[in-house]
């Protein structure tokens, strides 16, 4: 199943945008998700760059591994813990107003010494518009190209429908991870049950060798000895 989980992972995170690590350069500030194997008895930690007086969601989930838990953490750019988890399976958490730096989200499985994880998670900031670009795009659109149109309800209609989309993607992406977590717990129980399944007919089969074999020698013992 861990194989299978691997796999999973790979191709997730060629699907899906990374967020910065902490090696490389400090990210776009924008909604992403990842999803990573943590192995058993190891940390691992991630940097987000968030700007200042924003609000920072973060969502994750363990969709694959034994027990489905992890520990989590999450650091201010200052340093202060700002979230602590232990042995949770998943976590929402929202951080408002933020502090211009980079946040650290730690994912620690350590208590575990055999069971690696499949670990989803989200980052989302609100979706600001930027007043100088929606300032530029009605500076260059003269009134009478208006049409009688309101320029505002043109321009709230077009920030609910991005709003609306960005949230269904975002819902989708979760219902897409839950499905992941179910899909394997039920790969982990169907293994179990065939194993012991086949440990339990093997038991059976053993058992009614060993019947066959004892009544035989019982009635050999029973024969009258020739003289």
């Amino acid at each position: 199943m861990m194989a299978a989980g691997a796999a999973l992972a790979w191709a997730l995170w060629l699907l899906l945008p990374a967020v910065g690590l902490g090696a490389g350069g400090p990210p776009p500030i924008q909604d992403g998700e990842f999803t990573f194997l943590l192995p058993a008895g190891k940390k691992q930690c991630f940097y987000q760059a968030a700007p200042a007086n924003a609000s920072l969601e973060t969502e994750y989930q363990v969709i694959g591994g034994a027990g489905l838990d992890v520990d989590f953490t999450l650091e201010s750019p200052q340093g202060v813990l700002l979230v602590s988890e232990s042995r949770k399976a998943d976590g929402v958490h929202t951080v408002e107003p933020t502090e211009a730096g980079d946040y650290r989200l730690c994912f620690d499985n350590s208590f575990s010494t055999i069971s690696e994880k499949l670990v989803f998670f989200e980052l989302i900031f609100d979706s600001l518009l930027d007043e100088e670009e929606v300032e530029g795009w009605a500076e260059a659109v003269e009134p009478e190209e208006m049409l009688d149109v309101k320029m505002e309800d043109i321009k709230e209609s077009i920030e609910t429908m991005k709003t609306r989309l960005e949230r269904s993607i975002q819902m989708l992406t979760l219902l897409r991870a839950f499905e992941a977590r179910d899909r394997n717990l039920q790969e982990g129980n169907l293994e179990r049950v065939n194993f012991w399944s086949a440990v339990n007919v093997a038991v059976l089969l053993l058992v009614a060798v060993l019947q066959v074999y004892t009544l035989k020698r019982f009635f050999q013992d029973k024969r009258p000895v020739p003289t």
